[in-house]
């Protein structure tokens, strides 16, 4: 089971590495130029939403549809296409785990069709064949991404959302961390904070200058833990990746830096549940809040938002969140590591499918 999971990661991780550039250019691009980034420009920010909801999927899409057949072209052209359906039925939610869930359904289905209609193909008819199998088969898919798995997976999104309000309501909200941060990974952290979270912590700013709300899934702490913890105790691509990751996570607030590593290892998901749980009873013990939501989660957006006299509560709690997460994550990388054949892997996924991409 173990094998199976780290093997499912890996996969998973695969199709999001090498996708790595064009998550950071939305992040800097978002960074930069949204109301609340560090030099607004309403020009700029236009290229914020189709990326994150079009560019971003589609690439993850035709990542993994690649990646099923064999590192065909024409597995991720299909499962671009068929990604797409996922992106329109999901009424305005990013759809990156839609886009993990067909781009590979899509590719491996036409290698299917493929492997039954090569023998029978006529000579001097394989072009025209292939195209509409393609064409028919995308166009199938398509529509049933659109109607099924896109209305699912953003139904997934806003159950998550209302468990994480029911936590509130019921004074549970350290446990929230049981939500957030698995839904995190699988790329749900802008449905759920911005669709949830900042809703809910404007109407509590109103009333009381500071909202806890917007400390729950924006803390850079629990990343920056993990990523220290891979530094320290990973190994190979993990390991040597880590300075890095963890200046455009802390300081640029790319949180989808780290995702891929807890994809490569799931386990490790342990160690941001516990560092975010105990960073959130934290806040919940010294009423911490913030007067807007930080946007990116880097500290640098934190200290932008923290109302006065609550630097220390704030502050503290990330730095408890990185503190736990770090301890648990060593502790579950010198008992449990990453297999070197899974690093293997990876670092062949990372930087051996993509064309042009080469290791530095």
């Amino acid at each position: 089971m173990r094998e199976k999971l780290q093997q499912f990661g890996g996969f998973m991780a695969g199709m999001v590495i090498p996708n790595i550039g064009a998550i950071l250019a939305w992040g800097l691009i978002t960074a930069f130029f949204i109301p609340t980034g560090w030099i607004p420009n309403e020009t700029f920010v236009k290229l914020v939403d189709p990326m994150i909801f079009y560019l971003l999927p589609l690439l993850i899409g035709y990542m993994g549809g690649r990646m099923v057949y064999d590192d065909k072209v024409r597995g991720g052209v299909v499962g671009a296409v068929v990604t797409m359906g996922a992106i329109v039925g999901a009424t305005g939610k990013p759809m990156f785990l839609g886009a993990m869930i067909m781009g590979p359904l899509g590719g491996w289905l036409i290698k299917k069709v493929d492997e039954f209609l090569d023998p029978k193909i006529p000579v001097g008819f394989e072009m025209l064949v292939s195209n509409f199998a393609s064409a028919i088969l995308g166009a199938i898919l398509a529509m049933f991404g659109m109607i099924v798995v896109g209305p699912l997976v953003g139904g997934a999104s806003d159950a998550a959302g209302v468990a994480v309000q029911w936590l509130i309501d019921a004074r549970l909200l350290p446990l929230a961390a049981i939500i957030i941060e698995p839904a995190k990974i699988l790329f749900l952290n802008n449905a759920l904070n911005h669709g949830v979270l900042s809703p809910l912590g404007i109407a509590a700013a109103k009333d009381t200058g500071r909202a806890i709300h917007f400390l729950l899934e924006t803390n850079p702490g629990p990343g920056l833990g993990l990523l220290i913890a891979f530094y320290v105790a990973g190994k190979k691509m993990l390991k040597d990746s880590a300075p890095g990751a963890m200046i455009i996570h802390f300081l640029g607030g790319i949180h989808e830096i780290y995702f891929p590593y807890v994809l490569a290892h799931p386990i490790i998901l342990l160690a941001m549940i516990a560092g975010g749980m105990s960073a959130n009873l934290w806040f919940v013990i010294s009423n911490a809040g913030l007067v807007a939501p930080p946007s990116p989660g880097s500290i640098f957006a934190y200290l932008a938002v923290i109302p006065p006299g609550q630097h220390f509560q704030v502050l503290t709690g990330v730095l408890i969140g990185a503190v736990v997460s770090f301890l648990v994550g060593a502790f579950i990388l010198r008992i449990n590591p990453v297999h070197e054949e899974t690093e293997e892997e990876e670092t062949t996924t990372a930087v051996g499918t993509v064309p042009g991409l080469a290791a530095n």
